[in-house]
């Protein structure tokens, strides 16, 4: 927000200079980003009056005129403008002064005639953006007098940097109230009175319940000249607030939101059809804003309409229907309240970052709409006349914001701010600022001003005391630290060793956002129902993700792009679940029970899950002289996964079968742990990399973290004094028989004297039917009691193989 430090002063003026000023302000925390002069340097720049304008001879675009510039003597300039003419008050640059580029003003000849100074337009002196010719100034600038003391130049321009939750300070009043806090001053009187109405007219109202207006207040002003220009006092202020003058109505809107903080509106009324209406847009209706661009409407945007249709959208744009213009004879002033919970997000949607969208999405004061409306009608009246009606003042109390009373405890304050300020100041602190404030045997009892939508609980009274005391003022305190050792369980496997665990196997953390595309949230998990953003910032960033794998999939495509073609990448955070009642029941995702219920955060309508997950593609070992190119398998990226599961319960997670779309059919897996459901592991579908453009394998895992945080406690073991015995079998099974499966038979057939079953060899080829496949195993038994004899051997082998042919008709391959 840019503004006037004159205008600021005439609201407090504390005894300080520009820049303390400014410091002050950043420290209350109002961050001043710059502060640059009103106007460039330039010097004998004066008010002239041109008496006569005659041709000049030998130029067509030319003419000579005769300036009154308060020297008793008038001087001869030549100028090209085409607005110069008798009666005119403008600049005039004497000889020996100089222009802002740096420019001295001679003596000089155009095209044969003598010039004894320059007549000026604003851009030459730095006062305007608009080349229409020399300034026009009031006939009540007296020429001579200095352009700099007339204009009050010798000002400066603030720009400070606010935070969303000061929107009291969107105006010269709301700076003004820090600044009185801060320099212990009373704010200077500015008392507004209320405008007799002159005529009884009206101008017929409807809100509609339940829409974004909970207070709106307008009049009728008939008989207004638009023909005249606004001051050049109001008009300067706005150019150095940012703000273009465009017509006296418009500009009295604008001056008074900047003052009070108050946005208006300002419509000609013979263009209004029938009674305004405040209510939502319909389906398909559209309007031509003031900008010019024609905007199809949403039906959860409030807006302004008569019986033609939209005229506007509530607290952002107005309509071009009804806008002021140099014919306007009436017009109805407005000043309303719009909720910023139902404004918020609608500026973006329709690309309208208006001054007013700005401080209704933040929040308006809900007591100063009749203040302002009051304000802007003296204005116009005594600049362009007019008879004003009655006020019209519509308010649903039920919806207004509300203050509620909050306890400041004197303890409280203390410890947080580690001072001790007196009473009296505290109390002098919230009473500069406007909050009422009663002091209490413990501390004090303070309501929040309306203005002051950033106050709600206690430590905001307390950061108010800190702010305007400041925190340069606060005194260095060092805490006092008492060592105490809390105990470290040796079953909960820390998050920061999961992640190191995948470090160590060469991955690298990445941290991407929780939002993703509809697209992409389709193409990987169809199944899960996904939570849209109502105000997304763009259609990549629409949804919430329901798997990680998605942000890594992105992470991978922006570097495989750049022909980083071998990476290993992983991440942790919480994915996002609709409701569980649509839940699958029948897939992955039943692991919403004992494995991750620690993780589940449950609302009324988002359910989140904090996850890991990796991603691996290119070269399985990095390049070196002493290893291959050969690329990352299934087998090694399981590997990765089951280091994770290593202390976590490792003998009770196993492999099984999945249908997940996203998964190769050939290469995919869920990850079960203590027979729950808790992640799957697989290379992406063909399909799904086609259409992400990928030309290698992508394997991707994804984990419950809670199944993984549960760990096994090392136990000593017996050790057996008796030798080991091995024992090589060659089983001949289907095909589609999992070693997992033939493991688990061999174990729940064989006596405890089965200590391990290794696969060393699976072959397939011409020796064997084709369908089938050979599995070899060693077995090795051990007892505790004796040493084990050949026929102990061969029973269990005898025992093992009949269990495998029963459950899977396998057969010994001699």
């Amino acid at each position: 927000m840019k503004f006037s430090e004159q205008w600021l002063r005439e609201w407090i003026n504390p005894p300080v200079d520009t820049q303390i000023l400014a410091d002050q302000l950043t420290f209350l925390g109002l961050e001043v980003d710059e502060v640059v002069p009103a106007a460039p340097e330039f010097s004998d720049v004066v008010v002239a009056k041109v008496t006569d304008v005659a041709q000049h001879p030998d130029a067509d675009r030319l003419r000579v005129c005769k300036v009154n510039d308060g020297s008793g003597e008038l001087l001869q300039v030549v100028c090209g403008a085409p607005n110069a003419r008798v009666g005119l008050h403008t600049a005039l640059a004497r000889v020996g002064g100089r222009l802002p580029d740096g420019t001295k003003l001679k003596k000089a000849k155009l095209r044969g005639g003598e010039s004894f100074g320059m007549l000026c337009s604003a851009v030459e002196l730095g006062l305007g953006e608009d080349q229409d010719g020399i300034m026009e100034l009031p006939d009540s600038a007296n020429p001579g007098i200095s352009l700099r003391d007339w204009l009050e130049l010798d000002d400066s321009i603030i720009d400070i940097d606010l935070t969303p939750d000061r929107a009291d300070c969107l105006s010269i009043r709301g700076v003004a109230r820090d600044l009185c806090a801060k320099n212990d001053l009373p704010m200077a009187l500015h008392e507004i009175t209320d405008v007799t109405a002159q005529l009884e007219d009206r101008q017929a109202v409807e809100v509609q319940e339940g829409c974004a207006c909970v207070r709106y207040a307008g009049r009728v002003i008939k008989d207004v000249d638009l023909h005249s220009s606004s001051p050049h006092w109001m008009v300067e202020r706005l150019r150095r607030a940012g703000i273009r003058s465009i017509n006296v109505a418009v500009d009295v809107t604008n001056y008074v939101m900047l003052e009070l903080g108050q946005p208006m509106h300002a419509f000609d009324l013979d263009k209004l059809q029938g009674a305004i209406q405040v209510r939502f847009a319909q389906s398909g209706e559209r309007l031509e804003l003031l900008d010019g661009r024609n905007v199809s409407l949403d039906e959860d945007t409030t807006i302004i309409a008569d019986e033609s249709g939209a005229i506007g959208i509530a607290g952002i744009m107005g309509g071009s229907s009804t806008a002021v213009d140099s014919e306007t004879r009436h017009i109805y002033l407005e000043s309303a309240l719009f909720l910023p919970e139902m404004v918020a997000g609608k500026p973006r949607r329709y690309a309208s970052h208006t001054e007013s969208a700005h401080r209704f999405e933040r929040g308006v004061d809900p007591e100063g709409q009749r203040q302002a409306l009051e304000y802007a009608t003296g204005l116009i009246g005594s600049i362009l006349g007019g008879k004003p009606g009655p006020v019209d003042d519509w308010r649903q109390v039920s919806r207004l914001p509300r203050r509620a009373q909050v306890q400041v405890r004197q303890a409280r304050l203390q410890r947080i701010l580690g001072i001790s300020p007196s009473t009296e100041t505290v109390q002098t602190i919230y009473t500069r600022l406007g909050i009422d404030s009663t002091v209490t045997t413990d501390g004090w009892q303070v309501t929040a001003p309306s203005y002051r939508y950033d106050l709600e609980i206690e430590e905001d009274y307390i950061e108010e005391v800190a702010r305007v005391l400041g925190y340069d003022s606060i005194p260095r305190t060092y805490p006092l630290n008492r060592a105490q050792f809390k105990p470290v369980s040796e079953s909960v496997v820390p998050i920061r060793d999961i992640r190191q665990t995948l470090v160590a196997r060469g991955y690298q953390e990445v941290i991407t956002y929780s939002f993703v595309s509809q697209e992409q949230q389709r193409a990987l998990r169809p199944d899960l129902e996904v939570l849209s953003l109502a105000n997304p910032l763009s259609a990549e960033l629409a949804v919430m993700r329901t798997t990680l794998t998605g942000g890594l999939i992105n992470v991978f495509k922006h570097n495989y792009s750049r022909q980083v073609t071998s990476m290993r990448l992983f991440e942790s955070g919480l994915r996002f679940l609709g409701n569980p009642d649509k839940l699958p029941t029948d897939n992955l995702d039943d692991y919403i029970n004992a494995a991750c219920g620690d993780d589940l955060q449950i609302g009324d309508s988002v359910h989140q899950q904090n996850m890991i997950a990796g991603l691996s593609a290119g070269r399985n070992v990095a390049e070196n002289w002493n290893s291959d190119d050969a690329p990352v398998d299934f087998f090694a990226f399981k590997a990765d996964i089951e280091s994770l599961l290593a202390r976590a319960s490792a003998q009770q997670a196993t492999f099984r079968e999945t249908d997940l779309d996203m998964l190769h059919p050939g290469q995919r897996a869920s990850i079960v742990v203590n027979g729950e459901n808790v992640g799957f592991l697989g290379v992406l579908n063909p399909v799904l990399l086609r259409k992400l453009d990928i030309e290698c394998d992508v394997f991707v895992f994804e984990l419950c973290v809670d199944a993984l945080r549960h760990a096994r406690i090392p136990k000593a073991g017996r050790l057996s004094r008796y030798p080991q015995v091995r024992r090589d079998i060659a089983l001949l099974v289907d095909e589609a028989v999992s070693y997992q499966k033939l493991r688990q038979t061999i174990f729940d057939a064989a006596p405890p004297s089965l200590i391990e079953a290794r696969l060393f060899d699976v072959y397939q080829g011409d020796k064997i039917e084709k369908g089938k496949k050979s599995m070899a195993i060693g077995l090795i038994l051990q007892e505790f009691s004796r040493t084990l004899e050949d026929r102990d051997v061969e029973q269990v082998v005898a025992t093992v193989v009949a269990a495998a042919n029963a459950a899977h008709g396998a057969v010994l391959r001699v």
